[in-house]
Order: C-alpha cells, then structure tokens, then sequence
C-alpha cells in the first residue's frame, strides 16, 4: 500500500491551524471590546478594595489571587476576572 492514507495528509494543516488562532484572536478582541477602560479602573479598583486582586508594585504587576494570575493590563485582568466569576457561577 503505497498511496498516502487521510491521516497522513498534512497539506492543509497550516490552514486549519491559521484558522484556530484568528478565532482566538477574535474572542480575546470580543471578550475586551465592551470594556472602557474607565470600565476596567473601576471593576479593578473594587476588586482590590474587597481583597480579590493584589497590587505588586516591585513586578508591575496586579495579581487575580483566587486564581493566581498576573496581569499587567488592567483591561485585561477585568476581562479575565469576569470570565472567572460566569465560569464560578456555571460550575454551582
């Protein structure tokens, strides 16, 4: 058996995988585009009040600590922090 099976076709893989990472670049742009960034300031600065997100000022860094992750966009952290809060919600 000398001809090439289905599996062994990578031809189009490129495509597939160019394919991918625009739709994840589109929802990163979708999750973050209904945030202003008065919005996110706002969002952020409440969370750090109630002692959901530290500040590290030596790194430039705002650290989510129920999850642990580090941001240094405040846009970025908002948009993280109400992904994490629906899929909490989702969960229970």
């Amino acid at each position: 058996m000398d001809s090439p099976t289905a599996f062994d076709d990578t031809s189009t893989d490129h495509e597939r995988f160019e394919t991918e990472q625009l739709a994840q670049d589109r929802d990163a742009e979708q999750s973050t585009a209904d945030l202003t960034d008065g919005t996110a300031r706002r969002l952020v600065t409440d969370l750090v009040d109630d002692g959901v997100v530290t500040s590290v000022a030596e790194r430039r860094v705002l650290v989510h600590d129920r999850s642990g992750e580090a941001f240094d966009s405040i846009t970025q952290l908002a948009a993280f922090h109400r992904g994490w809060t629906a899929g909490c919600d989702e969960e229970t």
